[in-house]
């Protein structure tokens, strides 16, 4: 059976409940401490991404199995503004919060796979998958 959690982000606190959902699934699919941080940083990324541009949205986090393969894909979705420029947000060091700038393209590094699809004044979905080794 395959596990699916869904957080709705409106909130600090779904920003945190989305990274103990992660870290949980990321655990009970076998991913070792190293990989556990790095599926929940990438989720308290994209919930952070959700909550201060969009306001709010939901994190969905779910076990995948593909050709034997096991991971946890995380989805993030909004029907916020939209990403303007996504090659610039893709950028290193790029930020529109004063932040590190390490947003979206350190969540794609984090995992094994990145997806984004975003439309002006309609919203954006995140995907990304991390695979167990």
């Amino acid at each position: 059976m395959q596990v699916q959690t869904h957080v709705d982000i409106h909130s600090e606190w779904g920003i945190v409940a989305a990274r103990q959902a992660g870290r949980k699934l990321a655990r009970e699919i076998g991913f070792g401490s190293v990989d556990q941080a790095r599926i929940t940083t990438a989720i308290s990324e994209l919930a952070r991404n959700i909550y201060l541009y969009a306001n709010k949205g939901q994190i969905q986090i779910e076990e995948v199995t593909v050709s034997g393969k096991r991971g946890i894909k995380i989805i993030a979705v909004d029907e916020g503004p939209g990403i303007k420029d996504l090659r610039r947000v893709m950028e290193d060091g790029f930020t529109t919060s004063g932040g590190l700038g390490a947003g979206l393209p350190g969540v794609k590094r984090l995992m094994d796979e990145f997806d984004i699809d975003s439309e002006m004044n309609a919203g954006t979905s995140i995907s990304a998958i991390k695979w167990l080794r």
